[in-house]
């Protein structure tokens, strides 16, 4: 079931189209991966979702109900969270939590923060200014200000933008949480694509204001027909470069590694050739083709076309 529907949605500016007539729906209880490159499209057309933006034409429902109509009623189970916005920098964090929670008809605000400041691991933050607060510490709050009324639709820019790796696993399994335990329906931007792939059960991929793929990121991935195979040599190594430029095959070395873009269906017959050629090799990955892959190779193909 569509819990979100966007129906030919464009937004034109003065000098330029920046969203393009796009269309796609969120179903409840998906985390749907949306991408695409820098200018893209991606930020107008949250600010669109968020009804920040009035579109030039085209339609955003939410629950089956039109935006435009029902702001209010929907934005009260809609949030939304972005590195790139600051929260008010003189409040302490509990001030900034508590003036927020007045926004939305939450019955239990006290209890609410305090569930999301042990979720987030706020609890040594609370008495500092938001000013004072690193890039990363801004962001679990940021985070935290996005569940605060328990949205079922939650709009996520980047959420793990400048977190340590360990915070930014805990806010993956977060979203998991919630979604398998409250079926929340997220949308999600993010530039990192090994968390699209983990937890994101659908991807629209927009270049140019416009949707150009729209699949699971495993689908996407396997449109990219070139794996990657890592060998490292003890010797022999410049020979084998030699042979990949032969046979028109691109390679990267790094020490003792080479790296090497191949066709999965060629892959047996390289590695026989390198063994009838007496190139041996003492270790041997294989990278199959990710949604890493698939969006450069779409970013090479428009810059191409460009």
């Amino acid at each position: 079931m569509a819990i979100l529907n966007v129906k030919n949605l464009t937004k034109k500016f003065k000098d330029f189209t920046a969203v393009n007539d796009i269309s796609f729906e969120l179903r409840e209880g998906e985390i749907l991966g949306f991408l695409g490159p820098n200018g893209a499209g991606k930020t107008t057309t949250i600010q669109m979702l968020l009804g920040i933006l009035t579109p030039t034409s085209g339609s955003i429902e939410y629950f089956g109900k039109d935006l435009l109509k029902h702001r209010e009623e929907i934005l009260e189970q809609v949030n939304f969270s972005t590195t790139y916005t600051n929260l008010p920098w003189v409040l302490k964090v509990s001030e900034c939590l508590t003036f927020i929670s007045y926004l939305y008809d939450i019955k239990n605000r006290k209890e609410r923060i305090k569930e999301l400041v042990e979720v987030f691991d706020l609890g040594g933050l609370l008495n500092k200014n938001i000013s004072s607060l690193s890039s990363g510490q801004n962001t679990r709050v940021n985070l935290a200000k996005s569940f605060i009324n328990n949205p079922k639709v939650l709009l996520l820019d980047e959420p793990t933008a400048s977190l340590d790796p360990e915070t930014a696993d805990m806010v993956r399994k977060i979203l998991l949480k919630e979604q398998k335990e409250h079926g929340i329906s997220i949308i999600l931007t993010s530039h990192n694509m090994n968390e699209v792939e983990t937890v994101c059960n659908r991807v629209i991929f927009i270049n140019n204001g416009t949707v150009v793929a729209n699949d699971t990121p495993q689908s996407l991935a396997k449109t990219i027909k070139i794996s990657h195979i890592e060998l490292r040599f003890d010797e022999g190594i410049n020979q084998v470069i030699e042979f990949c430029e032969m046979q028109k095959l691109i390679s990267r070395k790094d020490g003792k590694y080479l790296t090497v873009d191949i066709k999965e269906v060629d892959i047996p017959n390289f590695l026989k050739t390198l063994i009838d050629k007496e190139l041996f090799y003492s270790e041997i990955s294989i990278e199959k083709p990710s949604l890493e892959d698939y969006f450069l190779e779409n970013i090479k193909i428009e810059r191409k076309e460009a």
